[in-house]
């Protein structure tokens, strides 16, 4: 299946040589720090990257976990999924080493995401979360169009602990021209 592709970052699904690269960042602390998941194990970002690679085998497919790309390495993890079908409802998330922190690849990325989303899953509604303080997280989401619907409080249990997350969304018709944004390969 074709993905979309920006000017510097292409997605594309995953395959068994990624885990080295996706093993350089998730199991990264400063990484992880504001996800509900790691610093992971070789174990847990090889489980994550053969399920990931599998996924394509899947006709009926709503969830995309795909590698995001640049000059050829494998620089972070991006994922679109419908959560309500019905509805045309999805959600966002992405990943990305530190290395690459700053550049707009996760804006950019993100923004190839919102395009696959409303034109391949035909979603009408996309939604994405990030701690209070990920101001990083917080930046990539505005750059996109996407609107501070409010604070969720209490809503993760990470590490132990309760969190809030801000939650974000987008509208179909708010996502400025999703055909010209990127091109497909």
């Amino acid at each position: 299946m074709p993905y979309p592709c920006g000017p510097r970052i292409s997605l594309r699904d995953f395959t068994s040589a990624d885990i080295p690269a996706v093993r350089e960042y998730t199991s990264d602390p400063e990484v992880t720090h504001w996800s509900t998941w790691g610093p992971n194990t070789l174990d847990q970002t090889t489980s994550f990257v053969e399920d990931a690679a599998r996924a394509h085998l899947n006709e009926d497919r709503t969830a995309y976990s795909l590698a995001a790309v640049l000059d050829g390495k494998t620089i972070g993890s991006v994922a679109v999924w419908t959560t309500d079908p019905h509805d045309g409802n999805g959600e966002l998330g992405y990943t990305f080493h530190r290395d690459h922190w700053g550049n707009g690849y996760a804006t950019e990325a993100a923004n190839q995401l919102l395009t696959f989303g409303f034109n391949t899953l035909q979603l009408e509604r996309i939604s994405a979360t990030c701690h209070p303080d990920n101001i990083g997280s917080i930046r990539v989401l505005e750059k996109s169009g996407f609107t501070l619907e409010g604070r969720l409080r209490s809503h993760r249990l990470v590490r132990g602990a309760r969190r809030d997350s801000l939650f974000y969304s987008i509208l179909r018709d708010e996502h400025a021209n999703p055909v010209a944004a990127t091109t497909f390969q």
